[in-house]
């Protein structure tokens, strides 16, 4: 039965769809009536005979299937905040966070119970499987507004120690709405999920647009370029959403398809109405080489975990390769210099965003809460510039932009660059502590099986594309880049291995 909680705004559209599909998983499909019924039976359990639960966080760790929405919507619909925990971390990250948002329940399916069950025993919390809540019976559920705490996502921690971000259900309800409308979506859509489920591109983007569209939601439990692939040529698909190095790995997988198989595979792609780009810069080369095998351009946007959604290209009309775009409805952005004050057009500046998609705070960190607005402005530490109406991110303002012998350049443009030269197939430029020159401008790139590079040769080769002050002059070739889950490439662990690495001496 439908609660009082119903009134949830995404919670409560799904009565509006009750007999359609929404979630396809290994096990079979599930309509809105079966989502709605078991995260009633997972709300009754979560209360155990009291009334609500008062925000009290419930940590969960599910692999992404239709249980891992139904304990989500039971959380919510307890009063309760739900914690996603990530698949295949090490159990101190998983302690960290579970000790950070003082979570008072863990719930866990039959693939992370041996990780979770100590870490509840050590710490005395009730320690749920999905087969218990699941399992549960139906009862009197509590009113919820708005304005209640929902979610508390963690930062990437690229910076620093991850940070909970907290969101109510307004501000979800805000970042799902801007999307629907923006991204043009329907109860005929069916999309395919293959993200991990404790970022906002997975679980706002993908799972919470769908469902409040009514429409379907197919979950991998994973990434697997195939398995991606053999959906997609299903033909059913519409909407495709991955980070960069998704749709790399994807490339790699059609290029070592068959001729016929190939041809298909395009074939069905070209049937699908949008694919988009995001959660990290997307390489031009990569932009053109997807165009090419499936007819698409890319559609890339700007967002993080505080704010969700703030930047887009158009469904329909130009999408400008390397720009985000223009504002989403009801997100206002502006860019600011170091005084804060707004910069000229064309001159770069921080991203800063207000609407109400911004989060509500960081999880019992006032001060940082605080230090993170100013007069009402969520300040991003992004960088960008406007060009013909459109943004383009430079880059986090702190790592990304460097300051080498008085000027101020993008780590971004420079790997754009570089990517260009034949021999490589990744890089990240980061800026490495210089007594003379501020930074230097360090290059750690990833070559092309039984290619060779050196420093001398690539300042040779790039110098054709950038400014002297731009070219690297401290370089490394590594197997591969070091990048979190969502593919963000970790440019402290880039730093890091510069410094550790002798003989690697500047170029002058």
């Amino acid at each position: 039965m439908i609660s009082r909680t119903s009134h949830l705004l995404l919670i409560g559209r799904a009565g509006l769809h009750r007999g359609r599909t929404a979630i396809v998983d290994s096990q079979g499909s599930f309509t809105y009536d079966d989502l709605l019924d078991a995260s009633s039976r997972v709300a009754a359990v979560l209360l155990a005979g009291r009334e609500t639960l008062e925000e009290e966080r419930v940590a969960f760790l599910v692999t992404p299937a239709f249980p891992w929405v139904a304990v989500q919507w039971g959380i919510w619909r307890a009063s309760g905040v739900a914690v996603p925990l990530p698949l295949n971390s090490p159990r101190a990250e998983l302690e960290y966070f579970v000790e950070d948002t003082k979570a008072s329940t863990l719930v866990f399916d039959a693939l992370a119970e041996a990780l979770l069950t100590p870490i509840a025993a050590a710490r005395g919390m009730r320690a749920l499987s999905c087969d218990q809540v699941l399992a549960g019976q139906a009862a009197e559920l509590p009113d919820i507004t708005s304005e209640r705490r929902a979610m508390i996502l963690y930062t990437s921690g690229t910076t620093s120690r991850p940070k909970g971000v907290v969101t109510t259900h307004a501000n979800i309800a805000a970042q799902v709405m801007s999307l629907v409308g923006a991204w043009e979506w329907s109860a005929d859509d069916r999309i395919l999920l293959c993200l991990p489920l404790h970022h906002v591109h997975g679980i706002v983007n993908v799972v919470s647009c769908a469902l409040w569209s009514g429409a379907t939601c197919e979950m991998l439990p994973r990434f697997d370029a195939n398995a991606v692939w053999d959906r997609i040529a299903g033909g059913r698909v519409t909407l495709f959403m991955a980070v960069p190095t998704v749709y790399v790995k994807l490339i790699a997988a059609w290029d070592q398809s068959s001729p016929e198989r190939r041809a298909a595979l395009s074939q069905a792609c070209s049937k699908l109405r949008l694919m988009v780009s995001g959660s990290a810069a997307l390489p031009v080369s990569t932009l053109e080489r997807w165009k090419e095998i499936s007819g698409h351009t890319l559609l890339e946007r700007y967002g993080m975990t505080e704010i969700g959604m703030a930047l887009s290209n158009p469904v329909r009309g130009e999408r400008v390769p390397g720009s985000v775009g223009t504002p989403l409805p009801t997100v206002e952005v502006q860019l600011v210099g170091e005084d804060g004050r707004l910069v000229v057009p064309g001159t770069s500046g921080e991203i800063e965003v207000r609407g109400p998609s911004v989060f509500a705070e960081y999880w019992g960190k006032p001060d940082a809460s605080r230090d993170a607005f100013r007069d009402g402005w969520f300040r991003t530490g992004d960088t960008a510039v406007v060009e013909n109406g459109m943004y383009r991110i430079l880059g986090r303002t702190n790592i990304d932009i460097l300051k080498t012998g008085g000027h101020k350049v993008s780590a971004l443009e420079i790997e754009e660059a570089l990517r260009q030269h034949p021999a490589i197939t990744e890089c990240a430029v980061v800026g490495i502590p210089d007594p003379e020159w501020g930074e230097r401008v360090a290059a750690a790139v990833v070559l092309k099986d039984g290619d060779a590079l050196d420093l001398q040769s690539l300042r040779a080769w790039a110098k054709e594309l950038l400014a002297p002050h731009k070219l690297p002059s401290r370089f490394l070739v590594l197997d591969e880049l070091p990048r979190n889950a969502m593919g963000k490439t970790m440019k402290p662990a880039v730093s890091a291995l510069f410094q550790a690495v002798l003989g690697n001496e500047p170029v002058a």
